[in-house]
């Protein structure tokens, strides 16, 4: 059995909030030129050098790319060989999310549902757990802003509507998003499991590298025919028209019950901010 002090969650959980909020990853920086190629529209091409620009100039001033900073939405793999001491990993994380919100100068989004009352710390996190094979314990920090994360959808198809219905769902409700996701977005795409893991399915799709292959061919026969009718609709960076609606579209599923075909779509903006770290 190996222990993992929670003094040691509490620092990388800070220190990743702050690091993904101010730092957009290589395979970002590599779609916004991809995009800038691509894009066929004067404003659209102007828009992806400003966005461009404006994560050079947060990395290089470490200061945040946007000033929506998000809930703090955290994936950890716990393995079963690992002892948390000191505390509850439910406090270390959110003591790490309160740190590096405050040590970051991040805004802090969190509030009460019905009052607006804000919590002050930007807690509590967004806590996705699960149980893995060793001893080491990775933590996956994922800010997600609201913008964004409204344009979200989870629907439960008839097994008859197929992939032509999962299709048309999908590019309609991009259409319908517009501007609001502020694009290029990457559109996560979750099929199968029930409602919430569908959900899941579509939030863990935005966490793959962009430019990666799906390693199911068949999805990613989907994601290229998604992505291409998507950036046929012509809404363009900012919504202000292009061809760059979006960078990608991730795609992930899982079996179903035989009565149904859930289907989640979580679209992230272009500060698609994740990071992580393992101890």
């Amino acid at each position: 059995m190996r222990e993992i002090s929670v003094n040691d969650v509490v620092q990388t959980v800070s220190r990743l909030c702050i690091d993904a909020n101010y730092n957009l990853g290589a395979d970002m920086f590599r779609a916004l030129d991809l995009a800038a190629a691509a894009e066929e529209s004067p404003t659209g091409k102007d828009v992806i050098a400003q966005l461009k620009e404006n994560a050079e100039i947060a990395h290089n001033d470490q200061v945040p790319i946007c000033q929506d900073t998000g809930l703090a939405v955290i994936f950890v793999e716990i393995g079963q060989d690992v002892r948390i001491v000191g505390g509850t990993l439910d406090q270390a994380i959110n003591g790490g999310v309160r740190q590096g919100y405050a040590d970051g100068y991040l805004r802090k989004s969190a509030c009460h549902p019905f009052t607006r009352a804000n919590t002050g710390d930007n807690t509590p996190a967004i806590i996705h757990y699960r149980p893995v094979d060793g001893d080491t314990l990775k933590i996956i920090v994922a800010p997600k802003g609201g913008g964004s994360e409204n344009m979200s959808k989870v629907v439960m198809l008839k097994p008859a509507d197929g992939v032509a219905g999962i299709k048309s769902q999908v590019i309609e409700w991009v259409r319908q998003a517009g501007g609001n996701p502020c694009p290029p977005t990457i559109v996560g795409v979750g099929i199968g499991g029930n409602f919430e893991r569908s959900a899941m399915l579509a939030k863990e799709a935005l966490l793959r590298e962009v430019g990666s292959k799906n390693p199911d061919p068949e999805l990613q026969i989907l994601e290229d025919e998604l992505l291409e009718a998507v950036n046929s609709l012509g809404v363009g960076p900012q919504g202000l028209g292009g061809r760059v609606t979006s960078f990608a579209v991730h795609v992930k599923m899982l079996p179903c019950h035989i009565a149904s075909l859930p289907l989640a779509i979580n679209i992230q903006c272009h500060a698609a901010r994740h990071k992580e770290a393992i101890l």
